[in-house]
């Protein structure tokens, strides 16, 4: 649906050149929901708004659903970004504009006749959540309203990828969660393809299937996020992972456990998407003359099913048995102590 071949893009400041994104290559497959995660100044917006040629590339090809953005003219680009609906931060909403004036807008300079209009509009007001306030203006609405409102309007013209930039950045927690149901929602109904920037490795978590994770205008490392989490190489990608799984904590616990409980072993068990639901600790302890104390543990759920980490305290005279029964059974083992 959407490639990026060896994308360049330089911006030039008083200072000299600056590569906002620098020889990048990514492919998006059909109907996925693609993150982009990095820090403030990796290129992720940059990125992002090279995919509907906001940002014209220095070099390199843009590729949307087989369309090479960078070599078709004018007019035939207006008609792609038909098809690229866009989500913002800050919803870029019009304010002089009721919620169904704000959906309907794109249509009307689209030329869609007003019997169309009035059914697409009410469509969206009903799938985004909206019943009852198309008549509001959106200084009546809440953020979290908005960013609905944004979602309609992007979605009126059936596009066939939907850009959302940093789309709940400006959201509390309960209201991003929403959000990103929403998106989760409207990519199973339409089997639409997202394209989601973010600096949140938590939204990230909640809703795509892949990631790619940006540092410097360079993609350092991506692939499932399911995978991601499970093993991270790159210093950022361990960086998000960790903020987001407190890991931190993890290991101040451990450092206590390992003065306070001197005797056997200290294990971190790993458990991955196909053994996370079984019950092999019991089992262990059944099966071998072992003692198991558990210290601490975690899940972490992704779109493609859960990983979860455990620390444990592990006594008994078949304990080289019972690790080796675990580790048959799948389940990464860490030695700590």
């Amino acid at each position: 649906m959407i490639s990026l071949n060896q994308v360049k893009k330089v911006f030039a400041t008083p200072h000299g050149e600056v590569k906002a994104i620098d020889h990048i290559d990514l492919t998006v497959e059909k109907g996925e929901i693609f993150g982009v995660i990095g820090y403030s100044g990796a290129g992720k917006s940059t990125l992002i708004r090279t995919l509907n040629l906001l940002e014209k590339p220095s070099s390199g090809s843009v590729l949307v659903d087989g369309q090479d953005l960078t070599k078709i003219s004018r007019k035939e680009l207006r008609l792609m970004r038909q098809q690229i609906g866009m989500i913002f931060q800050h919803f870029n909403l019009l304010w002089s504009r009721t919620v169904y004036e704000n959906i309907a807008f794109s249509l009307e300079i689209s030329n869609v006749n007003k019997g169309e209009i009035k059914s697409r509009v009410m469509e969206l007001i009903e799938l985004v959540g909206l019943k009852g306030r198309e008549n509001s203006y959106p200084s009546q609405l809440s953020g979290g309203q908005k960013q609905r409102v944004g979602i309609a309007r992007a979605l009126a013209n059936h596009p066939k990828v939907l850009l959302c930039d940093e789309a709940t950045s400006a959201l509390d927690p309960q209201t991003t969660d929403e959000i990103l149901d929403l998106l989760a929602k409207i990519n199973h109904k339409y089997q639409l393809t997202i394209i989601l920037i973010t600096h949140e490795m938590d939204v990230i978590r909640k809703i795509c299937h892949k990631v790619a994770i940006m540092d410097k205008g360079k993609i350092v490392e991506q692939g499932k996020v399911l995978e991601i989490f499970q093993h991270p190489k790159h210093p950022v990608t361990q960086r998000f992972i960790k903020q987001t799984v407190n890991d931190d904590d993890s290991h101040e616990i451990i450092q206590n456990l390992i003065t306070s409980y001197p005797e056997g072993n200290i294990l971190q068990l790993k458990y991955l998407q196909d053994t996370i639901e079984k019950p092999f600790i019991s089992e262990a302890i059944r099966r071998y003359n072992i003692s198991i104390n558990i210290i601490h543990g975690k899940v972490i759920h992704t779109q493609e099913g859960g990983h979860g980490s455990l620390y444990i305290q592990l006594t008994g005279t078949d304990s080289e048995k019972a690790l080796q029964y675990l580790t048959e059974s799948g389940i990464e083992l860490e030695v700590i102590k």
